[in-house]
């Protein structure tokens, strides 16, 4: 399997900084951009699972608060609403939709409940 060239990347979003990679399809694909993401996960995650899409283009990124994105409140948590417009923002500066999406959550302890 030859490796395929990653592009570390950022975007400026209200509130955040996200990082986020783009790994390029094989020349001449026309399948949509699959983005992957996960929370409390970052993209780092992904790496191997990305290495099997050579057909498409695929993007992993790190959600606000989580690895390379930084919030500037500094808070670690982003609520589901900051979610959906930060991968709607992605998604528009790829000029890529429609994508397919995978994605996957985990449970992370925030202590005790009140």
């Amino acid at each position: 399997m030859t490796m395929i060239d990653t592009k570390t990347q950022t975007l400026d979003v209200p509130g955040a900084n996200l990082g986020y990679d783009t790994r390029d399809a094989e020349a001449g694909s026309t399948a949509p951009v699959l983005l992957m993401n996960a929370s409390p996960m970052d993209a780092s995650g992904f790496t191997t699972l990305a290495a099997h899409f050579r057909d498409r283009t695929v993007v992993t990124y790190d959600p606000r608060g989580v690895g390379r994105s930084k919030r500037a409140d500094g808070t670690a948590w982003a609520t589901p609403d900051e979610h959906a417009d930060d991968l709607h923002r992605l998604i528009s500066s790829l000029a890529a939709a429609p994508v397919d999406m995978f994605a996957s959550s985990g449970a992370r302890a925030r202590g005790p409940a009140s």
